[in-house]
């Protein structure tokens, strides 16, 4: 099959985080396969665009502030002829849809191309009542409506998908994100490096602060032990600093900015703890790949797969308060045994439940069926 996925950003920074990943992901998994992939979508970097990722064949134009917004309003005039001649050819259209221009230009050329094509949402679509959002929606539903089906990760994007799209709303079929665990598992790994790794955006909705009071905690019990944050800041950078200098950490916590994909991955395998203090975060990626690397995750009850990890202990599950996560944080840095048994659990629930492979089987099926 000739599939053409579209994503809204692609850049050096990992800055669109979870979607892009989880395009290019899937999108391996099925050259593998055999089928014929190809990528559009906005670049942003220093250096000029590569022509792959992977083994993935990238069609990218530079990203332009179109209209306000980090993501909202980023496009390239020329992108829209390449959807167009891109989707002409394509057996299936898949577009990782958040409510920004790019993900509306290509629901459109879609529609006007006459395809059927499958929407993935990514936690993006949740009712917003602002009246720019409204207007928005006015173009941006119909054309959601026309999709073949709409891929979701949990329930609680199932509902708000719903309530935005309304009675109309095309079948939405759950499927969950996966990782390779395979190269993921071949990074090596230092075992028993001190170090608790931050890995997000630095937003309010990651609680990047909240990492920075339980690092201060930790500290307390463990003073041997070093906290590192990665990531594209966006706003909370300077309340970040500002924490570490109030708790005279300056020689404990550091920002280390933001990392490509590869060097994440060492990042992963080189953490003694992986924590995430995210609230309300759907299906998150760096949860998936720290598991597959090794590495032992804290996150909290508001995480899509939180119910899902501490079923199986590949995880520990906390409330999100800074004691919590550094109690979850000390009894993994000093028990061996709790240790191991999460590791061995977080690997076993990505060759389970969260693997590329099982992905893709189910992608092929709908892919098929369309």
């Amino acid at each position: 099959m000739r599939l053409v996925h579209v994503v809204t950003l692609v850049s050096e920074d990992g800055a669109y985080g979870g979607p892009t990943s989880v395009a290019t992901g899937q999108l391996e998994e099925c050259a593998a396969r055999g089928h014929e992939v190809t990528l559009l979508s906005l670049w942003r970097g220093r250096s000029r665009a590569p022509a792959r990722i992977g083994s993935v064949p990238l069609r990218t134009r530079p990203a332009r502030a179109l209209l306000p917004g980090r993501f909202t309003g980023i496009m390239h005039p020329m992108l829209v002829r390449d959807m167009w001649r891109c989707m002409g050819r394509a057996d299936v259209v898949h577009i990782h849809a958040g409510r920004d221009l790019v993900s509306l230009t290509a629901l459109a050329v879609a529609a006007l191309r006459g395809k059927r094509f499958f929407t993935q949402t990514h936690g993006m679509v949740e009712p917003r009542h602002r009246l720019v959002a409204r207007i928005f929606d006015r173009l941006y539903v119909p054309l959601l409506r026309r999709a073949r089906g709409c891929l979701v990760l949990t329930e609680r994007e199932r509902r708000a998908v719903s309530e935005v799209v309304g009675p109309q709303c095309p079948p939405l079929l759950t499927l969950p994100n996966g990782v390779r665990p395979e190269r993921n598992a071949a990074v090596e790994r230092r075992r028993h490096a001190p170090e608790v790794l931050f890995m997000a955006r630095l937003h309010p909705r990651k609680r990047p602060e909240a990492f920075v009071e339980m690092a201060a905690l930790v500290h307390r019990k463990l003073p041997g032990v070093r906290f590192t944050l990665h990531g594209p800041d966006e706003g909370s950078l300077p309340a970040v600093r500002q924490l570490i200098a109030e708790h005279r950490l300056t020689d404990v916590v550091s920002y280390g900015g933001a990392l490509s994909y590869a060097e994440a991955l060492r990042a992963y395998a080189n953490a003694a703890v992986y924590v995430l203090p995210s609230v309300d975060e759907p299906f998150p990626m760096t949860v998936i790949e720290a598991l597959a690397a090794g590495a032992p995750v804290v996150c909290t009850d508001t995480c899509g797969m939180a119910d899902e990890l501490a079923r199986r202990g590949a995880a520990i599950v906390t409330d999100g308060s800074p004691p919590t996560m550094a109690d979850a944080v000390c009894e993994l840095l000093t028990d061996e045994n709790k240790r191991d048994g999460v590791v061995k659990a977080g690997k076993r629930a990505v060759e389970e439940a969260f693997s590329i492979h099982a992905v893709t089987d189910r992608l092929e099926e709908l892919y098929r069926n369309l």
